[in-house]
């Protein structure tokens, strides 16, 4: 099985893109409370999209773990809702950057054709770089804004943007894999993870979602209109103070965890004036060594391909 035989695209249907990023998170192990993909479906929610991709979930999913979900439609008749990875393009006139968006499930089975098909949509449709979006469970309080984590195993981007390589070791999901396959495609990617209270996962996650869409929005230079979560996150601080008041434990907990998280933070990201202007500085030498190597004028060149050299 090829990816051609899984991946349907409409690649002449969306026209040209400007200067085009692959925005991507799947449910699974590294998206505690779906905080992580909530946050990119609130991000296209509202705006005018394209489906520029579907990935087909039958070599994909155990539908024992992932079942479909057979409903009734307007006129009554039944019909069968399956798995979904579908890939949107959401234009941003007057922005930095047009997105190419997946909120998606993480697979079951055949991960490497599935990464395979995220490798050629992020080729197909000239993305200049691929940021995954994740959210997992920390030692955090609910009392304070989630610190966005990000890394890189691009060396040079590391350098850029003053990020950390990756030092987890242990189990991984799709987007470990993916990171690899982009390195050997010659695709930069960026990873970014939202912390959520480990004595909170299985609530809803309305501040890791919010964080991870200001972060994207200072990098990327897009609206992500974050600001609509305010009220939601409100109430959900008021439940969850309320809870953690009636129990004295709870509260000494609480506040060993906020000391704890502020001792980290001095030692934060840069701020995201500094990486945005880092990040679209090092997507400008991308673009301007493609165009030194380019043969001729008609076209700038796509990402390499897997056997090109990747950049120092």
């Amino acid at each position: 099985m090829r990816v051609p035989d899984v991946l349907t695209g409409a690649w002449d249907a969306i026209g040209p893109l400007d200067r085009p990023v692959m925005v991507l998170a799947l449910e699974g192990l590294f998206d505690v409370a779906e905080a992580a993909t909530g946050a990119l479906d609130r991000l296209r929610s509202g705006r005018p999209s394209v489906r520029v991709a579907e990935i087909d979930p039958d070599p994909f999913f155990d539908f024992t773990q992932q079942r479909p979900e057979v409903r009734l439609d307007e006129d009554g008749e039944r019909e069968v809702t399956w798995p979904t990875n579908a890939v949107d393009v959401v234009r941003f006139p007057g922005a930095a950057h047009d997105l190419v968006i997946l909120a998606g499930i993480e697979p079951h089975l055949r991960w490497g054709l599935f990464v395979d098909c995220l490798v050629e949509i992020a080729r197909r449709t000239r993305c200049e770089i691929v940021v995954t979006v994740g959210a997992v469970a920390d030692a955090v309080p609910h009392t304070r804004t989630p610190q966005v984590v990000a890394s890189t195993t691009r060396e040079d981007l590391a350098r850029r943007l003053g990020l950390s390589p990756p030092r987890y070791q242990g189990p991984t999901g799709v987007v470990g894999v993916l990171q690899e396959r982009l390195d050997a495609a010659g695709l930069p990617g960026i990873s970014l993870r939202a912390p959520v209270p480990h004595y909170l996962i299985g609530a809803a996650q309305p501040q890791a979602s919010a964080a991870l869409l200001r972060h994207l929005e200072h990098v990327l230079g897009v609206p992500t209109d974050h600001a609509r979560l305010d009220g939601e996150i409100r109430r959900w601080r008021e439940l969850h103070d309320a809870a953690v008041a009636q129990d004295p434990q709870a509260v000494a907990f609480v506040r060993m965890l906020e000391a704890d998280y502020d001792r980290r933070t001095e030692a934060a990201l840069p701020s995201g004036e500094d990486l945005a202007a880092a990040f679209e500085a090092f997507l400008a030498d991308q673009r301007a060594g493609g165009e030194s190597d380019a043969t001729d004028g008609s076209e700038p060149p796509g990402p390499p391909g897997p056997d090109d050299p990747t950049e120092d």
